[in-house]
C-alpha cells in the first residue's frame, strides 16, 4: 500500500510506541520471567512470534469477520498461535518451557498482542501488518533482553548464564562471570527488583527524548537572533 510509511512502523515498535516502554503493556512477564537474559530471550521470541503470526492471521480474514465476532475471533487465532508456540517448546527446550511454566501460555491475554491485532493488523494489508508484529514484538523483545541482563548481572553477578537451555549444548562457553565470587543481591532477582529495574529503563528513555527534542528544537529555531546588517561606505583604507 502506497499510504504504508514502514519508517514509522519502525519507529513506533522500536521506540516511539514500544509496548514496554511507552505503552506499559505486558508487565506481568515482563515483570515475572526476566531474572536472566535467557528467560528473557526465550519468553520475547515466543511473543514475538506470535504477534507476526497473529498479525498475518487477522489481516488476511479482515474482509470476512464482522465486528459483534471480531475480537473472538482474533483471540482464537491468538491462542491457536500460542498453543503451537508451546507445543514447539515444549519439544525443542523442554527446560526452558518449564522454567518459563504458566507464562507462555499466558501470551494470549497480554494486552499488547490483541491491541496490534485489532487496531492495526484488521485494517491492513499482509504486509505492514506482519512488519508491525515484527516491530512490537522486537521493541517489546529488546527491552525484556535488556532488563534481564541488567537483572542477571546484578542478581548474580553473570551474564549469558545457561544459554544452553535455548541455543543448544554450544552456548554453554556463552555464560560470562561478570564478578567472580559475587554472594549475589536477592532484591535485584526478586520482582521488586524487575519494578526498579524496568523504572531505570523507562526513565533512560524519557531523559533520551528530552534531549532529543531539544537538539531538535535548536535545530528549527530561527537564525534572525544572530544576523547583523552590515553597513558599506564605498570607502576602504
Amino acid at each position: 500500500m502506497a499510504d504504508v510509511d514502514y519508517g514509522k512502523i519502525t519507529r513506533d515498535g522500536l521506540w516511539n510506541n514500544n509496548p514496554a516502554t511507552v505503552q506499559i503493556l505486558g508487565l506481568c512477564p515482563l515483570l515475572a520471567v526476566t531474572g536472566s537474559v535467557v528467560n528473557a530471550l526465550g519468553l520475547g521470541l515466543a511473543t514475538l512470534v506470535v504477534l507476526m503470526g497473529s498479525n498475518a492471521a487477522v489481516s488476511l480474514i479482515r474482509h470476512y469477520v464482522t465486528d459483534a465476532i471480531r475480537l473472538p475471533a482474533f483471540v482464537m487465532i491468538i491462542a491457536a498461535m500460542v498453543t503451537v508456540i508451546e507445543m514447539l517448546m515444549q519439544a525443542f527446550t523442554f527446560e526452558l518451557y518449564q522454567i518459563l511454566g504458566i507464562f507462555i501460555p499466558l501470551i494470549v491475554t497480554n494486552c499488547t498482542v490483541l491491541g496490534r491485532a485489532d487496531a492495526f493488523a484488521s485494517k491492513h494489508a499482509l504486509l505492514p501488518a506482519v512488519t508491525d508484529g515484527f516491530m512490537m514484538g522486537l521493541g517489546f523483545l529488546i527491552v525484556l533482553v535488556i532488563l534481564g541482563a541488567l537483572r542477571e548481572v546484578v542478581g548474580a553477578g553473570t551474564l549469558f548464564a545457561n544459554m544452553q537451555l535455548l541455543l543448544g549444548p554450544w552456548a554453554e562457553q556463552l555464560r560470562i562471570e561478570i564478578i567472580p565470587n559475587y554472594g549475589g543481591f536477592l532484591l535485584a532477582v526478586l520482582p521488586p527488583g524487575a519494578f526498579l529495574g524496568l523504572g531505570l529503563i523507562i526513565a533512560g528513555k524519557n531523559v533520551i527524548d528530552k534531549r532529543m527534542k531539544a537538539a531538535k528544537q535548536r535545530r528549527e529555531a530561527p537564525s534572525s537572533s544572530g544576523s547583523r546588517r552590515v553597513r558599506t561606505t564605498g570607502k576602504v583604507s
